[in-house]
């Protein structure tokens, strides 16, 4: 089982900023779209933004404007650049891929264990 891995959560005061950051431990043949999740405290795992590699960058409103979504096809790593934080956007912070392991593999969802973003006020 592929496991994504996310580094670059943290603790941080309302105000300022943090750039988690995922990567994977291989090499896919192809992948879909890279996206971040987040998962509040007795809340759903809702869908923060999404790249994908044809069509628009998704954000969500309650981010937008204050979140970037950015990727290295080279590094095959996608980051999620967080300004302007909140207390609301406490969470624990989930990379996900949607790709193909090899040219013949069906289109799987990939997840990260998640990375832990707490913002005080």
């Amino acid at each position: 089982q592929v496991q994504l891995v996310e580094s670059g959560g943290g603790l941080v005061q309302a105000g300022g900023s943090l750039r988690p950051s995922c990567s994977a431990p291989v090499t896919f043949f192809n992948v879909n779209a890279m996206n971040w999740y987040r998962q509040a405290p007795g809340q759903e795992r809702e869908l923060v933004a999404g790249l994908p590699s044809i069509g628009n960058i998704y954000y969500a409103d309650a981010v937008k404007g204050r979140f970037t979504i950015s990727r290295d096809n080279v590094k095959n790593t996608v980051d999620l650049q967080m300004n302007f934080l909140t207390p609301d956007d406490t969470a624990v912070y989930y990379c996900h891929f949607l790709a193909r392991l090899r040219r013949a593999a069906p289109l799987v969802g990939y997840w990260g264990r998640g990375a832990q973003v707490t913002v005080s006020s």
